[in-house]
This record gives structure tokens, sequence and C-alpha cells, in this order.
């Protein structure tokens, strides 16, 4: 089982770039890039950061298990 977000389909309208993604969720642009390709896997900051730039969101919104 793999964690997987939705974040970069909630984005739509709200950030338009992924520059502007990462800044507010407070991570570096490569992880954001890394993780929307498959790279990097979801941890902590990727989390607390989701939550900070999604706050009307709950995790179950957010992130998904994927039996990948």
């Amino acid at each position: 089982m793999k964690l997987k977000t939705r974040v970069f389909d909630l984005r739509n309208g709200k950030y338009q770039h992924l520059v502007d993604l990462a800044r507010t969720m407070e991570v570096s642009q490569d992880l954001i890039y890394r993780v929307r390709k498959g790279e990097r896997g979801i941890h902590e900051r990727f989390i607390v950061g989701a939550i900070k730039a999604f706050p009307g969101y709950k995790l179950d919104d957010l992130f998904y298990i994927s039996e990948d």
C-alpha cells in the first residue's frame, strides 16, 4: 500500500502554479515536483504543508491509500 495525495487536483483555481503551492506549503519546489511525478514518497513535512495550504479540508480529503 502507498499513501497518495489529491493536493494536485485540489490546487486548481487556488494555486495557479506549483511554485505558489510549494511556497504556501513551506516545502521546496523540488519536493512538490518529485511527489507529483511519483519519484518521492509523501512524508510528514508534505502532509503538514498540505494542511497549511488547504485548511478547510480533512486529511481524508487530501490523502488516500492506494493498493499500488
